[in-house]
């Protein structure tokens, strides 16, 4: 769960914009594709036809762009301050992979379109995610003009599936005529009925869809529907769960829930929701699931990733971290570092609320690559990941 990041000087905005952007503007270009063919000596009788590029044309071409740092900075979201969106420019033209609305607002949702398309104006690559936090009840980033109030996930996984539908639709568009393409929801975590008080990140909120997997699911299923409708991805969160765990990862350090495992239904149903058509991301906690990982937190583990996510329950998205700068539960590792052990578990896209943090982040991430044959390959795979996912949503040209 995201929280508003630091607020960081000119200074910070700028160093970051030297390190990345330079970066990116250097890139080569892409390669031609063939080489002209001699003049005819007959007239033409007919235009050729132009064939449009095809997905995966359209990935190789965006590659192609795109030196080895500027694809890595592919995989960073990077925190805007909603107070401070000026902010955001920099960030944008240092051609990061999106930019991540962080805190609340009350502005006008004509007045974010016009931020949000500045942004992509000023990106020097793919097209930028421009994501929130959009749940409902006491998360709900975005409540100006244009914006409806939104009922809690309790309150919206009560409604007949059909009104609920219908409210799902109505949120994406409110999300995508503000220039929103991505929305860190919904939570699809399991909250037993009666544990609620005691589950301070989710339960404690309403933030969950219902008490059983199978409510969950069919609500959720509903709520990503109607985001796809309207043309903004979901983000299932928080794999593998944290309805069974008391501490909030924000604000505590070591959360462990001690007894979720990898065959439990409330995990399952992350698997199912993911492969659905509506192309979800899935977040990954920051909490220790003993059970399945007992060495490393979740964000971290190869384990849980890639064994049980990717491989076990079949998802071949995007997997995004949960805010890997200001929360408590991973503040014990340097930055960099903690970007490295996330892609290297099969994570795709970085998220940091505190934006400063990007350079050093890249930084680390390359410099495992140059003596870490695998780990390149690795990110490699993100990369590509993380590119296609752009293309399936429209943000790549062609």
């Amino acid at each position: 769960m995201p929280t508003a990041g630091r607020r960081k000087g000119t200074a910070a905005l700028l160093c970051l914009l030297t390190a990345l952007a330079t970066a990116c503007s250097s890139a080569a270009p892409a390669p031609s594709r063939s080489a002209a063919a001699p003049p005819s000596t007959a007239p033409s009788t007919a235009a050729p036809s132009s064939e449009p590029a095809s997905p995966e044309e359209r990935v190789e071409t965006a590659l192609d762009g795109l030196d080895r740092r500027a694809q890595v900075a592919q995989l960073f979201v990077a925190g805007v301050p909603l107070g401070d969106l000026g902010r955001g420019d920099a960030l944008a033209q240092a051609g990061l992979g999106g930019l991540f609305l962080a805190g609340r607002s009350e502005a006008p949702a004509a007045e974010l379109a016009g931020t949000a398309a500045r942004w992509q104006s000023l990106s020097p690559g793919p097209a930028l995610w421009v994501a929130v936090d959009q749940e409902g009840g006491a998360v709900q980033s975005l409540k100006g003009p244009g914006f409806e109030r939104l009922p809690s996930a309790v309150a919206q996984g009560a409604l007949p599936p059909a009104e609920l539908a219908a409210l799902a639709v109505s949120m994406g568009t409110a999300l995508h005529d503000a220039g929103v393409n991505l929305n860190l929801a919904p939570v699809a975590d399991v909250v037993p009925a009666g544990t609620e008080a005691a589950n301070e990140p989710i339960g404690y909120y309403d933030r969950q869809y219902g008490n059983t997997a199978e409510t969950v699911a069919a609500a959720v299923g509903t709520v990503l529907d109607g985001l796809a409708q309207a043309g903004v991805t979901a983000t299932l969160k928080h794999f593998p769960g944290l309805g069974l765990v008391s501490d909030n990862t924000d604000t505590t350090a070591d959360v462990t829930d001690p007894v979720t495992g990898a065959d439990d239904a409330q995990v399952a149903l992350f698997g199912d929701l993911a492969r659905s058509p509506a192309d979800p991301f899935v977040m990954v906690s920051s909490a220790t699931y003993p059970r399945i990982d007992p060495a490393d937190q979740a964000a971290f583990s190869p384990v849980v990733v890639t064994d049980l996510l990717r491989e076990r329950l079949g998802f071949d998205g995007v997997v995004i971290s949960d805010d890997l700068s200001n929360a408590l539960a991973v503040r014990d590792l340097p930055p960099g570092e903690r970007a490295v052990r996330f892609l290297a578990a099969g994570g795709t896209l970085v998220l940091t609320v505190d934006g400063a943090l990007v350079p050093e982040m890249i930084d680390a991430v390359l410099d495992r690559e140059r003596t870490d044959p695998a780990f390149a390959t690795t990110v490699d795979a993100a990369v590509r990941t993380a590119l296609v996912a752009k293309e399936e949503a429209g943000l790549l040209p062609g």
